[in-house]
């Protein structure tokens, strides 16, 4: 099955280390990342969709960060 996430966080080093920590465990880029002014905050935010293909079937109940 192919799963998909949606990784977000304010425009830090953290969000890097997010997106790297998820492509060091068998996930890939799905598209470019996005980038925004969070008005309510008052920060930048990004974001980067991510997949992987593993064994199974789907359901709602599969945790997406463990994978």
């Amino acid at each position: 099955m192919k799963l998909y996430r949606f990784l977000s966080a304010d425009d830090t080093s953290a969000f890097c280390h997010k997106v790297t920590a998820a492509l060091n465990n068998g996930w890939a880029l799905h598209g470019p990342p996005t980038y925004a002014f969070d008005q309510a905050n008052g920060v930048m935010r990004c974001g980067q969709a991510v997949t992987k293909e593993v064994e199974g079937e789907y359901s709602p109940d599969v945790e997406l960060g463990e994978q």
